[in-house]
């Protein structure tokens, strides 16, 4: 694989091209929106001024890494002779769907279609092409740049050749890979989004407050980040998708939201891209604060 494609501009998208990029790979960035592939390509030599600053890379691999980078506002023409295409997109079924019948339309055979899906079945997304067994999940985590893990996630349908190749692939980019099989929310948010809403109704019930919650978490489990703090980073709206999908395919009281976080969603409090959720969020200030409804 020597040319890929990612579709979606956002915070994953570009994280994404950026380390196909920096590892030598030809990258289609795709989106709907010429301003999304700007603010993306700025994104991405911001990060890479932070690698400069840090003496991860050199001045000249920056370069090398933006020229190894194109943009393209049509999917028809950004997956065209790729041999790898990662779909970034919103976290919305109808939406992944959607992309990847276009996919299947526009790319050969051979073509291996990744989604980098936090939850969605990935059997369900290759069932809609007409080559489910070339359909994976490639998990990255945020940021891409500096976060280690690949989640490998086989669909019902996935040919071994091809996580044997995305595995290969994985590692080729610095990554550890995970291979996990295709259940609701796989093995990472599993895990964690219990974890997250746990934490959630215990603030909801008044069991200890929100620093007091984080606080327990990060200096007696070791976790860089309390649960509460990486919701807010996560995105509430994200945090409760998942444990919606996680509640429904497993038909399981255990994994029913929180009802402190469905109420937060809809006020809109959303965690950091709102400036507000557990903590405030205010631009240019790395301070944490206890949001007022909290305190």
């Amino acid at each position: 694989m020597q040319k890929i494609a990612v579709i979606g501009a956002g915070t994953m998208g570009n994280g994404i091209a950026h380390v196909f990029a920096q590892h030598g790979f030809s990258v289609h960035l795709v989106d709907v929106a010429q301003p999304a592939l700007d603010k993306a390509l700025a994104t991405i030599g911001k990060n890479l001024d932070r690698q400069i600053a840090k003496e991860v890379i050199t001045a000249e691999k920056k370069q090398q890494t933006l020229s190894n980078l194109q943009t393209f506002t049509s999917l028809s023409s950004g997956v065209q002779d790729v041999q790898l295409v990662v779909e970034a997109a919103t976290e919305n079924t109808d939406l992944k769907l959607k992309i990847f019948r276009e996919l299947d339309e526009h790319t050969g055979p051979a073509t291996v279609l990744a989604t980098n899906t936090s939850s969605i079945s990935i059997t369900k997304i290759a069932a809609v092409t007409s080559k489910p067994g070339k359909v994976i999940g490639m998990h990255f985590m945020n940021p891409v740049p500096v976060m280690k893990l690949v989640e490998i996630i086989n669909g019902y349908a996935t040919e071994k050749a091809v996580t044997q190749q995305i595995t290969d692939l994985s590692v080729q980019l610095g990554k550890v890979p995970c291979v996990v099989n295709d259940y609701p929310g796989f093995i990472a948010n599993r895990i964690l989004m219990p974890m997250i809403n746990e934490a959630i109704y215990s603030l909801y019930e008044g069991v200890a407050g929100v620093t007091e919650i984080d606080t327990v978490m990060k200096l007696g489990m070791a976790h860089p980040m309390g649960p509460l703090q990486l919701a807010d980073f996560i995105g509430l709206d994200v945090c409760l998708s998942i444990l919606n999908v996680l509640y429904t395919g497993f038909g399981n009281q255990k994994y029913a939201p929180c009802p402190l976080l469905v109420n937060m969603v809809t006020a809109g409090h959303l965690g950091v891209k709102s400036g507000a959720g557990f903590y405030t969020y205010t631009t240019g200030s790395k301070e944490l604060t206890v949001s007022e409804r909290f305190s």
